[in-house]
């Protein structure tokens, strides 16, 4: 039998994405998305739970999240979960589990009257995901 890994995720960004590129111009975007479920206890107070996601794009989706997305702004992602690892330089064994994302929605309302050369329906703008798949460099970089 298949597996399935996906992740669905609505939230904000905790920070502007950090974009980098590696070696044949690959551009690669990271940044953290916060998801906060709210429910009522037994004696009915409301709580809150928020959970830190880390948030790989990769090719065209990574060029987009620079030039649309900033702190705050609300999104949706879709992709899978990736655990790296690797050793730090006092020699310890890290690990981060990171969804690298392969499609992604900005969900929030536009401030000005720029058209976006992406889609458009009741003010959410939707980005797709790369036209090429996501081939991925066997590096692992922890940045």
């Amino acid at each position: 039998m298949r597996g399935v890994n996906r992740v669905m995720l609505i939230g904000n960004l905790g920070k502007d994405p950090d974009i980098q590129h590696l070696e044949g111009n690959i551009a690669v975007a990271k940044f953290s998305l916060a998801t906060t479920e709210t429910f009522k206890d037994r004696s009915g107070k409301l709580i809150s739970q928020t959970e830190w996601h880390t948030v790989v794009l990769w090719r065209g989706l990574a060029e987009l999240a620079q030039k649309y997305l900033h702190k705050g702004s609300l999104v949706y992602i879709e992709g899978r979960l990736r655990t790296r690892s690797w050793e730090d330089k006092e020699g310890n064994k890290k690990f981060a589990t990171e969804v690298v994302g392969d499609n992604l929605i900005m969900l929030d309302k536009r401030s000005d009257g720029s058209n976006h050369s992406s889609a458009s329906h009741d003010g959410i703008e939707g980005i797709g995901s790369s036209d090429t798949p996501i081939d991925e460099p066997s590096q692992d970089l922890p940045f």
